[in-house]
């Protein structure tokens, strides 16, 4: 464990036994990467079981957990994750931002993924949500989703903190 200190009424508590003692119900901070490889826009991949298994094995048995993904092409979000609720989703973006519709990013940079960065923009980066006894608490049919919004194929990093006691 990474030494910690922390003032207290008159001294400073500098040994682990000591801070342990002296805070017992500390707030800590867990953080998991995973790399994943996508297909391409429309291509949405179940990460529940991966968030799940880093909040189980952070440590922390409360708290919350922010899921995030790198990039300006990409979201997450929660769905249902089953075929129909999945091609909806796909089909809610492409009727807000068709994919060969006309971009001024297009004009600017000379290629064609100005439709995945307004689909990121709407969706967000990230998403957080509560945990207790070790458990992200979702619905009963609420899956955590990695949305691939660029329209190539891409590889990924989802970045998984945990903040809790």
């Amino acid at each position: 464990m990474p030494a910690r200190t922390a003032s207290l009424v008159g001294r400073e508590c500098r040994s682990a036994a000591c801070y342990d003692r002296e805070f017992p119900n500390r707030t800590m901070v867990h953080t998991v990467t995973h790399e994943t490889r996508t297909s391409g826009q429309g291509d949405v991949q179940d990460v529940t079981e991966m968030v799940a298994a880093a909040v189980a094995g952070s440590g922390l048995t409360a708290g919350i957990v922010t899921v995030a993904v790198v990039g300006s092409t990409a979201g997450v979000t929660t769905i249902e994750y089953e075929p129909g609720a999945v091609a909806d989703f796909d089909a809610l973006f492409e009727r807000l931002a068709p994919r060969h519709g006309p971009y001024r990013h297009h004009e600017r940079w000379g290629d064609d993924n100005g439709s995945s960065h307004v689909r990121a923009a709407l969706l967000g980066p990230s998403l957080t949500l509560p945990f207790t006894d070790r458990r992200v608490r979702l619905g009963t049919w609420q899956q955590i989703v990695l949305a691939e919004l660029d329209t190539r194929p891409r590889s990924r990093q989802v970045i998984v903190q945990i903040l809790g006691e």
